[in-house]
């Protein structure tokens, strides 16, 4: 039985318009919890994810796998692109270790079987895998990363220096989506538009171009929710006035919400 506060009809966000802007397919989580709660989701993808024309790169990545002592994928999506390919090839070697960063990656992991994983429990970023204690002496270490086009290489870099040897392997494409914005912009235009959540620094760039001239006014004036100070950070950097941090991934989000929109 939901407790009173938790019911659609005494929820802070009943009625609101929440924009997730996850990508297609990934939004489902945060958009059914949003609309258990009464709000509107309104789904906005500002990242397009897509399978690389040429598998090659991971295929040969399973071929050589058991050189390596880690692997560490950056998010769900390299989880679910890369281990696709390699787990049609092949068994995971139990010699290779793996990594990553946030619980989503740990869940997309354990569907594909692979339960022992390292990673951060509190902070869900490079930097806090970082400071974890096998990665302080890398020494005679092979590490391979999994991650999409692109993107930072501060753990590989970091551990370069730490006396690894890093290699990266590309195994999917990010791309700015086509999206009508219309929508967006309707509803600010009749002032009902409440909130945008955004999980990535990419995805706030992209929404930023998204929306033009006229929805990047709006925007500045508009509550986001972030749930990680780097984005954070970019976001006000674009101008917007009104950045909220929140806790780490759905949870965090949903909660940051909750809590503004029940201030007085």
């Amino acid at each position: 039985m939901p407790r009173l506060a938790d019911t659609p009809q005494n929820s802070a966000l009943a009625g609101r318009h929440i924009v997730v802007t996850r990508p297609a397919g990934q939004a489902t989580h945060l958009a059914t919890a949003l609309f258990d709660l009464g709000a509107h989701p309104v789904l906005f993808p500002v990242l397009a994810i897509a399978d690389l024309a040429d598998p090659t790169p991971i295929l040969d990545a399973a071929i050589r796998l058991d050189r390596y002592d880690w692997a560490m994928f950056v998010s769900p999506n390299a989880v679910d692109k890369a281990l696709a390919a390699i787990l049609a090839q092949r068994q995971w070697p139990a010699s290779v270790r793996v990594a990553t960063v946030g619980h989503s990656s740990e869940q997309a992991l354990a569907r594909h079987g692979l339960t022992e994983v390292l990673a951060p429990q509190e902070r869900f970023d490079s930097e806090a895998l970082l400071e974890l204690a096998p990665f302080q002496n890398m020494t005679g270490q092979r590490v391979i990363i999994f991650r999409g086009d692109g993107g930072r290489e501060l753990f590989g870099d970091t551990l370069k220096t730490r006396g690894a040897e890093v290699d990266y392997v590309t195994c999917y494409a990010r791309a700015k989506p086509t999206t009508d914005p219309a929508p967006l912009l309707k509803l600010w235009n009749d002032g009902r538009l409440d909130a945008v959540t955004l999980t990535s620094s990419e995805g706030l760039r992209n929404l930023y171009e998204m929306v033009g001239k006229l929805g990047q006014g709006w925007l500045k004036r508009t509550p986001t929710f972030v749930p990680h100070a780097r984005i954070a950070e970019q976001a006000r950097d674009l101008g917007l006035h009104n950045v909220v941090l929140t806790g780490a991934a759905d949870a965090g989000l949903l909660a940051g919400l909750q809590t503004y929109f029940s201030a007085p």
